[in-house]
C-alpha cells in the first residue's frame, strides 16, 4: 500500500466515524489551545511585570488593537466563516486545488497592500482609536510594528481554514502556541533596549510564526489526490465553492462589527486615568478564557456542519449544532462561576508582581467580574455564528444582530463611563453581546439550522442555576480559608469546590453533567 493510499484510507475513516474523530480532534484542539492560552497568560505576566499598567502599556495596547482586529477578522471569524464552507464544498466535489489557485494569490496581494497602507496611516489610526492619549508617538511606533500582522494573520487564517476543512486540526491549533512563544522570546531579548516596543516587535514575529507552523501541512494536503464526490453531494451545477462578494461582505462586516466592541471600549477608556485601558485588557483576557475553551468543540465541528449542509444533511447539522451549543454553555457557565467567585485571587496570582501592584489587582479584578456577566453571550455568539455561515449562502441577519449589540454597548459606555469608569465600559460590553446572542439564537431556526430553541433554553437555564450555586460555593471557599493564604492556593481550592458544586447543583436541577459525554 502506497503512502497516498494509506493517507486516503485515514481520510475515509475520518468521514466514516465522525463522532470518535470529533472527540479526538476536540481533545487535541483543546489541549493545544490551553497551551496557547497558558503562554498568552505568561506573555501578559511578562508585559505586566516589565511595564505595569501605565502610559507605556496603554500605548502598546492601543497598537495591539490592530492584531486583535486582524485576528478576529482574518483567523478566528471572517476567514474561517468564509473559507471553511468553501473548502468543505470543494472537497465534497472532489478537491480544493482550483479554489487555492483562484483565491490565495489575490488574497496575498490584497493583504500586502493593506499592510503598507496601515503602516503609512499609523498616526491617524492611533488618533482615531485613542484620541485622549497625552503622547501618541509611542503608540504610533508600536502600531507600525504590529501592522505586519495584517499580512501574516491573513495568510495564517487562510491556511487554518483549508487545513480544518481537510480535517487536519493539529497545525491550526498550534498557531497561538507559536505566536505567544515568539512574543515572549522577543520581549525577553529586546525589552532592555526597545522598551515596550519589544512587545510590538514580538507580535510581528509571532504572526510570521503562525504561518510557518502550518505551511508544511498545507502543502502536503494539497498534494494528495482528491476524494471522489459522495453520491449525496449536490450536483456541480448547484452552489459553487467560489467565494463571491455576496457571501464575503456580510461575513467581513459581522467580524468587524464584533471586534468594534473593543474599539468602542478603548475609545471611551482613553480619557480615563492612565492604566484604565490596561485594566480592561487584562480583565478581558483572563475572563474570556472560559469562552475560548467552550468553543473548542465548535471549532472542530464547524467543518462537519458545513460538510453536512453541503451534502444536504440538515438533520445531522441540527443534531450537531444542538450538542455544540449545550456543551459550550456548560463550559462557559462553569468558567463564569469560577471567575465571579475568586477574581481577586486569580489576578493576584497571575499578575501582581513587579510594576503591577495591589491597586492594579483590585481594579482589574473588579472589572473582570463585570466582564464575566457577558461570558455566556460571548460564547453563544461564537457558537451560533458558525451555523449561520456554514452553508456559504449570503445572510445579513448576523450583521444586524451584531450591530444592535454594538449600539447597546456604545450607548451604555457613553452613559456609564463618567460615573462608573472602566466598570461601566465592561457592563456595556456584557449588555451588548448578550443582546446579540439572544437575537442570533432566535433567528437560527428560520435562517440556518432548525434547532429546537425551547429545549435549548430549558437546558441552559438549568445549567445557569447550577452556575449560580457554584459561584456561591466558590465565594464561601475564599472566605473560609485563612486571610493570609497565598492567592494561588485559594484559586486552586476554588478549582475543586466550584466544579463539584456545579455538578451537584446541575444534577439536582435535572441536568447531570455526566450526560454531556454524548455531546462530543
Amino acid at each position: 500500500m502506497t503512502d497516498v493510499v494509506r493517507v486516503r484510507a485515514r481520510e475515509r475513516a475520518r468521514h466514516a466515524a465522525p463522532r470518535s474523530f470529533v472527540a479526538r480532534a476536540a481533545a487535541l484542539t483543546a489541549g493545544l489551545s490551553v497551551a496557547g492560552s497558558g503562554l498568552g497568560l505568561l506573555r501578559d505576566q511578562v508585559i505586566a511585570r516589565l511595564f505595569g499598567a501605565g502610559a507605556g502599556s496603554d500605548a502598546f495596547l492601543v497598537a495591539w488593537t490592530v492584531p486583535e482586529l486582524a485576528a478576529t477578522v482574518l483567523i478566528e471569524d471572517a476567514m474561517a466563516l468564509l473559507l471553511v464552507p468553501a473548502f468543505s464544498a470543494a472537497l465534497a466535489k472532489g478537491g480544493a486545488a482550483a479554489l487555492v489557485r483562484g483565491t490565495l494569490p489575490r488574497l496575498a496581494a490584497l493583504l500586502a497592500a493593506a499592510t503598507a497602507a496601515l503602516y503609512a496611516a499609523a498616526p491617524l489610526v492611533v488618533h482615531l482609536l485613542a484620541p485622549g492619549l497625552a503622547d501618541p508617538r509611542l503608540a504610533v511606533s508600536c502600531t507600525r510594528l504590529t501592522a505586519a500582522t495584517v499580512l501574516t494573520f491573513g495568510l495564517a487564517g487562510y491556511l487554518s481554514a483549508a487545513l480544518r476543512a481537510h480535517r487536519r486540526f493539529l497545525p491550526p491549533a498550534a498557531v497561538y502556541v507559536a505566536y505567544n512563544a515568539a512574543i515572549i522570546t522577543t520581549l525577553l531579548a529586546l525589552h532592555a533596549r526597545w522598551g515596550v516596543r519589544a512587545a510590538a516587535a514580538g507580535v510581528a514575529v509571532g504572526g510570521a510564526a503562525m504561518v510557518l507552523v502550518q505551511l508544511p501541512s498545507f502543502v502536503r494536503a494539497l498534494r494528495l489526490p482528491p476524494l471522489p464526490a459522495p453520491a449525496s453531494a449536490p450536483a456541480s451545477g448547484g452552489r459553487t465553492a467560489a467565494v463571491g462578494m455576496a457571501v464575503v461582505a456580510p461575513v467581513v462586516l459581522f467580524a468587524l462589527t464584533r471586534q468594534a466592541q473593543v474599539l468602542v471600549e478603548r475609545f471611551f477608556a482613553a480619557d480615563l486615568p492612565a492604566g484604565a485601558i490596561s485594566h480592561l485588557n487584562y480583565a478581558q483576557k483572563v475572563a474570556q478564557l472560559p469562552m475560548v475553551l467552550s468553543l473548542m468543540v465548535c471549532t472542530v465541528t464547524f467543518p462537519v456542519v458545513a460538510r453536512a449542509l453541503a451534502e444536504g444533511d440538515r438533520e445531522g447539522a441540527r443534531q450537531r449544532v444542538e450538542r455544540d451549543l449545550t456543551l459550550a454553555c456548560v463550559v462557559v457557565l462553569l468558567g463564569t462561576a469560577y471567575v465571579l467567585a475568586c477574581a481577586p485571587q486569580i489576578v493576584q496570582a497571575l499578575f501582581q508582581r513587579g510594576a503591577f501592584d495591589a491597586a492594579d489587582t483590585a481594579a482589574t479584578a473588579s472589572v473582570m467580574r463585570v466582564y464575566a456577566l457577558g461570558l455566556l453571550g460571548q460564547s453563544l455568539v461564537g457558537a451560533l455564528i458558525r451555523p449561520y455561515f456554514s452553508a456559504g449562502r449570503p445572510t445579513w441577519y448576523p450583521v444586524a444582530a451584531m450591530a444592535a449589540g454594538l449600539g447597546v454597548t456604545a450607548a451604555a459606555d457613553a452613559a456609564a463611563v463618567t460615573a462608573w469608569g472602566a466598570y461601566g465600559i465592561a457592563a456595556g460590553n456584557a449588555a451588548g453581546i448578550s443582546l446579540t446572542a439572544a437575537l442570533l439564537l432566535r433567528g437560527l431556526p428560520a435562517r440556518a439550522v432548525p434547532v429546537r430553541i425551547p429545549a435549548l433554553t430549558a437546558a441552559v437555564s438549568r445549567y445557569a442555576l447550577a452556575a449560580a450555586a457554584a459561584t456561591g460555593a466558590g465565594w464561601c471557599t475564599t472566605r473560609l480559608l485563612p486571610a493570609g493564604a497565598p492567592a494561588a492556593a485559594v484559586a486552586a481550592a476554588c478549582c475543586l469546590t466550584v466544579p463539584l458544586a456545579f455538578a451537584a447543583a446541575a444534577a439536582a436541577a435535572g441536568a447531570p453533567v455526566r450526560s454531556l459525554h454524548h455531546a462530543v
